[in-house]
C-alpha cells in the first residue's frame, strides 16, 4: 500500500514537470527555428533591461506564447471534462462533446462566420451556442425521463443535439460561399490555434480557473458518485447538485476550447484512461493528472502541427490520427480497465 502511494507521487511529480518542459521545448520549435542560447537570451532581456526587438524575442513572445498557453489551457480543459464525465456517467466512452457542447460550439462559429462577424462574434457566438445546446439537452431530458432513468436519457437527448447542430452546420456549409466563407469555417472546425493572442489566454484560463476549482473541490464527493444515485445519497450527496456542477463546469471548458480552438476531438476521451492507467481511478489524483496530461499532449500535438510540414495541420486532424489508433491501443491493452 506504501509502495503505491510513493509510486504515485513520484508519478505525480513527473507529471507536473512535464508540461514545463514541453513548454521549455515549444518555444524552439517551429519554421522559424531558435536555438536555446537565443531563447535565454530573449528571457534575460525580459528581466533585465527590457524585451530584446530582434527577431527571436518577437517569435518567443509575441507568437509562441500565448500559443503555448492557449494549447496547455485547452488540452488541460479538455482532459479534465473528459474524467469527470466519465465518472459521472459511469462510462469509459463519455468525452466532452457527448451531451452537445462541442457541436452547438461549432454551430455558433459557423453562422458567426457566415454572418461575417469577427474574431470576438465568432468567439462569443461558439461560446454562448455550446452552452445553449447542453442547457437544451439537460432541459429536454427532464421532461422524458423517467424515474431512475435520468442518466439514461441525459446520454441520449445529448446525442440528438449533438446530430441536430451536426447537420445545421452542414447545412451552413452548403450555402456559404464556397470561395471565401466555406474555407474558414472548415478550416476553423478542423482546430487551429494559429489565431490565438493573449485575449484568448485571458478568457482560457479565466474560465478554466473558475470550472477546476469548484471540480477539485468536489474531486472526493466524484468518488461516492461512481455509485449508484441511492448510495450516494444515502451517504448524504446531494447526486442532484453535484451533477449540475459537474455538467455544467464540463460544458464551460469545452465550449470555450472550441470558441478559441475549433473542434479538438480525441484529447477529452483518450487522456482520462492515460491518466487513470497511471494513477487509478480516485479523483483525488485522477483529477489533477488528467489536467496535466492533457496539458503537454496538446501542447505537443501542436508543435507537430507547426513543424511537420510547411503549412500549418488542422490539430483535429492530428488528435483523431493520434488519438484513435492509440484508444484502441487502450482498449487492447487494458491493463487496469475502468475500476469505478
Amino acid at each position: 500500500m506504501r509502495n503505491n502511494k510513493t509510486k504515485i507521487k513520484l508519478i505525480m511529480i513527473i507529471l507536473v514537470l512535464m508540461p514545463a518542459a514541453a513548454m521549455l521545448f515549444s518555444f524552439t520549435v517551429g519554421r522559424y527555428a531558435i536555438s536555446a542560447g537565443e531563447f535565454l537570451a530573449a528571457v534575460k532581456g525580459v528581466f533585465g533591461t527590457g524585451v530584446d526587438a530582434d527577431n527571436a524575442a518577437t517569435v518567443i513572445f509575441q507568437v509562441r506564447l500565448p500559443r503555448i498557453l492557449a494549447a496547455m489551457l485547452i488540452g488541460g480543459g479538455l482532459a479534465a471534462s473528459g474524467a469527470v464525465l466519465q465518472g459521472l456517467f459511469k462510462n469509459p466512452l463519455v468525452s466532452p462533446d457527448l451531451l452537445g457542447a462541442s457541436a452547438g460550439a461549432g454551430f455558433g462559429t459557423a453562422i458567426a462566420i457566415l454572418a461575417g462577424l469577427g474574431i470576438a462574434g465568432i468567439q462569443g457566438s461558439a461560446f454562448v451556442w455550446g452552452l445553449g445546446a447542453v442547457a437544451a439537452t439537460y432541459t429536454l431530458s427532464k421532461l422524458i425521463s423517467r424515474k431512475n432513468q435520468g442518466t439514461l436519457f441525459l446520454i441520449l437527448v445529448g446525442m440528438v443535439v449533438s446530430s441536430v447542430f451536426q447537420s445545421l452546420v452542414s447545412l451552413i456549409k452548403y450555402v456559404a460561399d464556397p470561395h471565401t466563407k466555406l474555407q474558414t469555417i472548415t478550416f476553423w472546425l478542423m482546430g487551429s490555434l494559429s489565431k490565438a493572442d493573449l485575449q484568448d489566454v485571458y478568457l482560457m484560463a479565466a474560465v478554466v480557473a473558475a470550472c477546476m476549482i469548484p471540480l477539485l473541490l468536489l474531486r472526493y464527493r466524484m468518488n461516492v458518485m461512481s455509485f449508484s444515485d441511492e448510495e450516494a445519497q444515502s451517504m448524504g450527496l446531494d447526486t442532484r447538485k453535484i451533477r449540475v456542477i459537474v455538467i455544467l463546469c464540463a460544458t464551460l471548458m469545452t465550449s470555450a476550447s472550441v470558441s478559441i480552438g475549433g473542434l479538438i476531438g480525441w484529447v477529452g476521451l483518450v487522456i482520462p484512461h492515460v491518466a487513470r492507467m497511471l494513477v487509478g481511478s480516485n479523483f483525488k489524483v485522477l483529477l489533477p493528472a488528467s489536467f496535466l496530461i492533457g496539458c503537454t499532449y496538446l501542447l505537443l500535438i501542436d508543435d507537430l502541427s507547426r513543424a511537420a510540414v510547411a503549412a500549418e495541420i488542422p490539430l483535429g486532424i492530428l488528435t483523431g490520427l493520434i488519438g484513435a489508433p492509440f484508444f484502441i491501443y487502450l482498449i487492447i491493452k487494458g491493463k487496469r480497465g475502468y475500476e469505478q
